[in-house]
C-alpha cells in the first residue's frame, strides 16, 4: 500500500503532527475533525439566518446591480448602528460574499 498524498489544504505542520500518531488516534482526529466542520458549518448558516433578513425581489435583471457582483447574488439587509443597509451576497466556493449596494432608508 503507498503512503497517502497531502492534500493542498492541509497545512505540512498538521502533517506532520499526524504523522506521529498510531491508527487509533488518526481515527478518533478523523472523527473529530468531521464533526467539527459540521459543527462550523452549522454555526455560520446560524449566524448568517440570526443576522440578515434576506429580501426577496422579483426575478429580474438588477440594472443597478455592478459588474463584479454575480446574476445569482441576492439582496440582503443588514444592520449596522441601528442603521439598515442593502448588500449584494452570493456563495463563491465555500465562502460567502458580499458588497455593499444602499441603505434600506434613503436618508442614511
Amino acid at each position: 500500500m503507498n503512503r497517502p498524498t497531502l492534500p493542498e489544504e492541509i497545512p505540512q505542520y498538521i502533517a506532520d503532527g499526524l504523522n506521529r500518531q498510531d491508527s487509533d488516534a488518526l481515527h478518533a482526529i478523523a472523527a473529530y475533525a468531521e464533526e467539527l466542520a459540521e459543527y462550523q458549518e452549522a454555526k455560520v448558516k446560524a449566524e448568517l439566518e440570526e443576522d440578515e433578513e434576506i429580501v426577496r425581489e422579483e426575478s429580474y435583471e438588477d440594472p443597478d446591480r455592478p459588474d463584479d457582483v454575480p446574476g445569482k447574488a441576492c439582496v440582503t439587509i443588514k444592520e449596522i448602528n441601528d442603521n439598515k443597509y442593502y448588500y449584494y451576497q452570493w456563495r463563491d466556493g465555500s465562502r460567502i460574499k458580499s458588497k455593499y449596494k444602499a441603505p434600506v432608508s434613503p436618508s442614511e
